[in-house]
This record gives structure tokens, sequence and C-alpha cells, in this order.
């Protein structure tokens, strides 16, 4: 797939160089091989890690916010939102790094949004279930994908997949990722009588939302001309702007003020230093839940937990390949199976970690479009989480409204692609369709996948196609089905 509006943007050339590397790192990271420089590396290393760096403050919020059946919250009573962020930022950084150097990948991890929320408000507070139970459950799904993919399954599963699918997946990605910049910007609310709405009442009244159209104007402008590091310069001088808002009007969060900020207030209480505490580090029980919810319970919620995770993964990394132009003929990035191995692994480590189950971030996107084409950005952003777990005071400097623009302009950009299917023949054109536009109406990517999958499958068997269809979609497509009626079967079964 050739998408020729895009490299000229990022004023890089799409055909591999032909400059000899010039230093050991260019080698092992086939730096020039891939069109790129180290400068690119870094420069998409850290716009990847600004666009994600929110996941430090987020995932507390989920995960410290509410207790366990026992009552009890995770780190305790005193200070664990600071302790969740700790080991939200090591288990990102560390598993950043792990992808950048096993497989050469432009794609950086972390807790997992919704997956945590599963964890939070649903398997912790199950009866007898403690907070330990949670994440040993996490961890046992890391390891079965784990082997799934040691097994070749996961791996086949995703070669399985068609290409004009694997395209809408990536534009369906692009338009879920824009729509949560405007969400998470305030640009776009829900409304009195609408789903959604454009700011409140139809009208821009915010600071913060100032500060994401100054953002996404300097981004937007930069992009058309063509300026490297157009993202981040766009990041940073919304960040200035937001800074100096809060500073004169002092608007606090928007859960005690409505027109705050949406997450990360822009302003630096006390030292930007703090020392991190591991000790969530460890705190999991791998069987606990067995004796406590059944053999059963502990089953159907691992397979929800997989399901998401197995399939969340393949359209990010396939979204991520697009944008980097790393995809082969058939849509296949390269070390496919060491992407999927690392992000396994992810799995076990997050809930290992107390950080709920970390997994591949489709906001990698931003640093691709900023230039990188390697695993090197993945370790510089790894190293960012990692300094990020002493400076999480800084990191919260850069509220969402500031890094909202990046995404939009993402979503733009891999938009492009959707010329790339075949919008004339229904049998193709009506699951990408499906596809593409379920994963921003139904705010989930695997919801998206899901319905493609299925779709694929009734239509080619509708149209007397069926042996077009891989063995592995109809297997795909019936675990989607059980995924989308697990609480049916549950109330079915008596779970």
């Amino acid at each position: 797939m050739k998408l020729h509006s895009r490299g000229n943007m990022r004023g890089m050339t799409s055909s591999p160089s032909t400059v000899a590397p010039a230093s050991a790192i260019d080698r092992f990271f086939k730096i020039s091989e891939r069109g790129s420089t180290i400068g690119a590396e870094i420069r998409g290393g850290l716009v990847t890690f600004l666009a994600m760096a929110y996941i430090i403050a987020l995932n507390p919020l989920i995960l410290g916010g509410v207790p366990d059946s026992t009552g009890a919250f995770l780190g305790g009573a005193d200070d664990n939102l600071a302790k969740i962020a700790a080991v939200t930022a090591l288990a990102a950084g560390v598993l950043s790094i792990l992808m950048g150097l096993v497989a050469n990948f432009p794609m950086a991890l972390a807790a997992g949004l919704g997956l945590n929320a599963v964890v939070a408000f649903q398997i912790a507070g199950m009866p007898k279930m403690t907070w330990a139970d949670a994440m040993g459950i996490v961890v046992l799904e890391g390891l079965v994908i784990l082997v799934l993919v040691l097994t070749g399954f996961r791996t086949a599963v995703f070669k399985a997949v068609p290409r004009t699918l694997k395209t809408a997946i990536s534009v369906g990605i692009g338009l879920f990722i824009a729509l949560i910049g405007f969400v998470n910007a305030g640009f776009v609310r829900q409304g009195g009588g609408t789903p959604l709405e454009l700011g409140i009442g139809g009208s821009l009244q915010t600071w913060p939302v100032v500060v994401f159209v100054v953002g996404l104007t300097v981004a937007v402008v930069l992009t058309a001309r063509n300026v490297r590091g157009a993202l981040l310069i766009a990041i940073v001088s919304a960040t200035v702007v937001a800074l100096v808002i809060e500073k004169v009007a002092g608007l606090g969060p928007a859960v005690v003020n409505p027109k705050g900020w949406h997450q990360n207030v822009p302003a630096l209480d006390g030292s930007p230093v703090a020392v991190p505490d591991f000790s969530l580090v460890g705190n999991f029980s791998l069987f606990g839940a067995f004796g406590k919810i059944g053999v059963v319970s502990v089953l159907l919620l691992v397979f929800a937990l997989l399901l998401a995770d197995f399939f969340d993964t393949m359209g990010t990394m396939v979204a991520v390949g697009s944008e980097a132009k790393l995809l082969d003929a058939d849509g296949n990035p390269p070390k496919a199976t060491q992407i999927l191995v690392v992000d396994s692994v992810a799995a076990a480590v997050g809930g290992m970690a107390s950080a709920s189950s970390n997994t591949s971030y489709v906001e990698s996107t931003t640093g691709v479009a900023a230039g990188a084409r390697t695993g090197l950005a993945a370790v510089v952003t790894g190293v960012c989480f990692l300094l990020a777990t002493f400076l999480a005071p800084l990191v919260n400097l850069i509220p969402n409204e500031a890094a909202a623009p990046a995404l939009v302009i993402v979503g733009y950009l891999m938009m492009t692609q959707v010329l790339d299917i075949d919008w004339k023949s229904p049998d193709i054109a009506i699951p990408a369709f499906l596809t593409l536009a379920i994963m921003p109406f139904a705010y989930s990517i695997t919801a998206g996948i899901g319905v493609g999958f299925i779709a694929h499958v009734v239509i080619k068997t509708a149209t007397g196609k069926v042996r077009s269809v891989h063995p592995l979609m109809w297997v795909a497509s019936a675990m989607f089905v059980v995924y989308f009626t697990l609480v049916p079967l549950q109330v079915l079964l008596g779970i």
C-alpha cells in the first residue's frame, strides 16, 4: 500500500536510503536503511511519549479510585495514586524499550485503557476478590496470549485477515484517535439532546479549548509547510499557552470547574522531582481467584481480556506500520512475531507490576508522523517513561488539550489510506465501512474489528465466495460472537 501524500509531509523520502550506516546504533536499528536519522528517531520517540504521558495520571485515577470487594484500595488508602503512577511509568518504560530492542518497531506500550476499567470496575469488585487476585487474572491473560503467539496461532490469525480489512482497521483507528483528541480537548462534548456537540451548547466557551485550537492551528500550518517536528512544536507551544492561562485564570480541573482542564492541570506545585515508590510491584496472586469465583468465571474473564488485547494490538501494529510505510505486500509489518511476543509479555508484566494489562499504543503513530521509523524511537519513549517515574510533576504540566492536536493530525494522516479500499465492491466495502465506522461510534477498536470480521464472513458466504474466507477468519469471528454476547452467556450459565 502506497500512501503518496504522507512521505513529503514529514520531509522524508519513502524509499530506503543508500547511505552507508554511520554508527553501531544506525546499523542495529537499521535507521539509514529505513530512510530515517537518529535525530528523527529521537524526535519521534519524544512526541510519542508526550502523546502517551497522560496515562501516568489517568491510570491511577481509574485503578486507584475504587476499592476491591474487601474495601481495600490498590496501594492502600494513603498516597496510593502516586504509587500507581510510579508502576505505570515503570512498566511502560521497560516494555517500550523491550519493543524497540527486540522488534525494532516504533511502537510504545503502556497500561491499556478499557482493560484497566474492566479490572477496576468488574474484576476487583467481584465477591471475595482482592486487587492481588484481579492482577493475577491479568497475568494469566498475558501468559495465555503469549502461548498463542509462541505456537504461531496469533500470528497466523493476523496474517489471515484480508488486506482490505487491515486497511479499514488502520483508517478506523485514525478516526478513533481523532475523536479521542477532540473529546479530550473538550472541543466536542456530550450534548443535552445529542450524543455529541461542539463545545458547550454549540459554542467554544473555555480557555482549555483555546489551547487546543492554538495547538491544532500550529500543527496544521507546520504540517502543511512540511516542517520537521511539527507535532512536537505544536505540543510544546500549546503547553506554554496553557501554563500562561492557568497562571492568570486559575481554572483548575474540570471535575471542580466545568470549564477547567480535562485531565492534567498545567501548573507546578512543589518540587518537580520525587523519588518513586515501586512497592506495588509483585503484588499479585496468580491462582487466588480460582478459589473465590470459580474456574469458569476466571476463564471467562481471562477470555474477555485476551480477546480485547488480541485484536487491539493487531489493529495498532497495522496502523503504526502503515504510517511508517513498513508493511509488506500483504499488510504485515517486519518481525510481526517479535512484536506480538513483546505485546503478550507486556500484558503479564502489567499485572505483575499492579499497573493492569499493558498493550501497544496507537498514539505511537504520532511519533511516526514526526519521523520515527525504527525501534530507537520506542527506546527513547521508554527512557522518557523511566525518567517520568522521578519527574511526574513535570509530566503533569502537559494538559490533554495541548497533546490532543497531535492525535487529530494523525487521524488525518491515517485517513488518507481510505483510497486503497475498493468502494465499488460491496463484499469488500461493507465490512471495511463497518470496521472503520464502529470504532469511533462504539469507542472501541476491538468492537470495530469484530463487527468487520463477522460482516466479512457473512457477506462472503452470502455471495457464494465462501472459499475465499480463511478458516481462521471463521474462528476469529466465532470468538467475537462469544465476546459480544458474553454478558447474556454469563446470565445463561448462572455465572
